[in-house]
């Protein structure tokens, strides 16, 4: 963001092609950075950053078009080549204008804010750290998503699609340079490559279209001539891609074995929406003491049969994310937060390794761990397959009921779960039967019991703390003792 000022000040003197370029590369890479952290931070400022930024880059792209439309047809073009002194007249008869409106951009740049921006925002981003599974989770959506315009590219070999895969590979490439330091390291070259490559193949069509829109050919044969040369440039580039990209030892697959797969994908994405839920959730100490109470409660009824075997563990995987996300609603002030918390978690776009209807299952979960209980007709549940119906009720129990076991009083919570003929006796440190907070634990245990069709006793669970260490003392005595 620093740079992004210097360079402000360089393109102001005098808007040459060199300084132009460098601040538009500056303002992608914050507008970079403020797309990838917004996907955890809801911070609004990441957005009016990036569309403050967006606004300058605009009006500078036009005016890079013409510094490199210029560079195009000088390398394609003889001394007296009369195609090129007329793309050359087009092309200067328009940058004054683009000048001028580019400079009026800048001084409108509000350079204030975006100071205020640079000083609050890295405070905001520090909390992740870069390198981490968060952001190799980040670079595999940009992966994906670039790897499905590189198919599409590939199978139509329009003009449309290898732009679109242009684009989808810079933010594949700046999304790696800001959050991954290390893959950076070793895919940027041939990231920067394959971008100077493919957009070499957009500059060249953009360059055809506009010679055949002002009428710059006099006869058939300069236009061949010149579609002639395109067609080299372009093929060079175009092969040169497919050498790197196309194939079972492409590029494409040696990155892809270098981010997260099979359950490592689906461990990253749960660490990416605990961090979305760090930004939001005042208490999220509490919250990642609830999701362990909740797997161990979880954990011990599957192993007493009292909940259906899931040998994939997606219902597990589900209740420690509704447990990490259930008070992400108070970020919203209101008194019914757990109603945010579903809307809030519903929303969300469904990360890589989980469903959509896992994310739906685990916001209704969140939306009753407090407040009135689940009824048959109510949306949220109408929202869910009648299978998830049973078990969101089963898994909204289990964490009503350890919400409300969380003592927030500094003591690490455990609990064992047992079964005492058909009553579930479930032990948990810090409970008191006397403390006020048992009766709330009372009445949380309801729909549980409800589901389980059987009673259940909270009891205190009693640490065994070693005493201290006793030694032996041997006195000698007398014979006639």
């Amino acid at each position: 963001m620093n740079t992004v000022l210097a360079e402000c000040e360089n393109a102001a003197a005098g808007l040459d092609a060199e300084p132009v370029h460098d601040l538009r590369v500056a303002i992608r890479r914050c507008r970079s950075l403020a797309d990838g952290l917004r996907t955890m931070d809801p911070d609004p400022s990441w957005k009016h950053m990036k569309k403050a930024g967006k606004t300058v880059f605009k009006a500078l792209g036009d005016l890079r078009d013409i510094h490199v439309m210029q560079g195009w047809i000088e390398k394609l073009s003889t001394s007296d080549d009369g195609v090129a002194n007329k793309l050359l007249d087009h092309v200067h008869s328009h940058e004054a204008q683009c000048k001028q409106d580019a400079l009026e951009v800048l001084r409108q740049f509000d350079r204030k804010q975006w100071r205020q921006w640079s000083r609050s925002l890295p405070r905001r981003a520090a909390r992740v750290r870069p390198g981490s599974v968060v952001f190799k989770h980040l670079v595999l959506e940009k992966w994906t998503a670039a790897y499905d315009l590189h198919k599409r590219a590939v199978r139509s070999r329009s003009q449309i699609a290898w732009h679109a895969l242009r684009i989808g590979i810079k933010r594949f490439r700046y999304t790696v340079e800001n959050f991954l330091p290390r893959e950076h390291a070793a895919w940027g070259s041939d990231l920067k490559e394959l971008q100077d490559l493919l957009g070499d193949v957009h500059d060249l069509d953009v360059l055809w279209n506009m010679a055949v829109h002002i009428g710059v050919f006099p006869d058939p044969e300069s236009r061949a001539r010149w579609r002639q040369k395109i067609n080299e440039e372009r093929s060079q580039r175009l092969n040169r891609y497919r050498e790197k990209m196309v194939g079972k030892q492409s590029l494409w697959q040696r990155w892809r074995e270098q981010l997260p797969s099979g359950p490592g994908l689906r461990a990253a994405a749960t660490a990416r929406l605990r961090v979305w839920a760090s930004y939001l959730d005042p208490d999220q100490v509490h919250s990642e003491r609830v999701a362990q109470l909740s797997l161990s409660l979880y954990d011990g009824l599957r192993e007493a049969g009292l909940f259906m075997q899931d040998p994939q563990q997606n219902s597990r995987a589900v209740l420690q994310v509704a447990a990490l996300l259930h008070d992400v609603g108070k970020s919203k002030g209101g008194k019914a937060h757990h109603k945010d918390s579903f809307r809030m978690i519903r929303n969300l776009p469904s990360p890589l390794g989980w469903t959509a209807q896992e994310l739906q299952l685990a916001a209704v979960i969140a939306r009753y761990h407090r407040g009135a209980l689940p009824r048959a007709r109510q949306k949220s549940l109408q929202l869910l397959d009648p299978p998830d119906r049973r078990a969101a009720l089963q898994l909204a129990g289990v964490l009503r009921l350890t919400n409300s076991l969380d003592a927030r009083n500094g003591i690490e919570p455990r609990l064992k779960v047992g079964l005492d003929n058909k009553i579930v006796l479930i032990q948990a440190t810090g409970y008191s039967p006397l403390d006020p907070s048992a009766e709330e634990i009372a009445a949380a245990r309801h729909l549980l019991e409800v589901v389980l069709r059987r009673p259940v006793l909270v009891r205190r669970l009693r640490e065994t703390v070693p005493g201290p260490k006793t030694q032996l003392v041997v006195r000698a005595h007398s014979p006639r003792s």
